[in-house]
């Protein structure tokens, strides 16, 4: 088999299409998360704790030459509830989907036809003996 052909049959595999797709959401999802935290879940918060714009929360540290070092530790607490957002809606998906697939497990293993052939099978396995 040529490189070319196993490159096809690897590239058209499900696990791989369905991997890109997962990797287009995220991409497209990240942002929206971002957005729902830097302007809708932190700007209250901040409110509410002395109208502190967590962005801007940052320690300068002196240095003998030049501009100060600036650490942003506002922003990273915006990064860090972003990927707290981010995580607890994928918790939650899969929790969806095990629900789902729990469900389908669940069922019956038997129509009802055939558990009324087993019963009538078993019935006259008992009379037969």
């Amino acid at each position: 088999m040529g490189i070319l052909a196993e490159f096809k049959e690897f590239a058209v595999r499900g696990n791989v299409v369905d991997l890109a797709v997962g990797v287009i959401m995220g991409a497209a999802f990240g942002p929206i998360v971002t957005s729902l935290v830097n302007d809708v879940i932190m700007p209250p918060i901040g409110w509410a704790i002395g109208r502190i714009d967590f962005s801007k929360l940052a320690v300068d540290i002196p240095v003998p030459i030049g501009d100060p070092v600036k650490i942003s530790y506002g922003k990273f607490l915006n990064a860090t509830l972003t990927f707290v957002v981010t995580a607890f809606a994928v918790f939650m998906l899969v929790k969806f989907m095990n629900a789902i697939h729990k469900k389908k497990e669940e069922a019956p293993k038997f129509t009802k036809s055939e558990e009324l052939l087993t019963e009538i099978r078993d019935c006259l396995k008992k009379t037969a003996a």
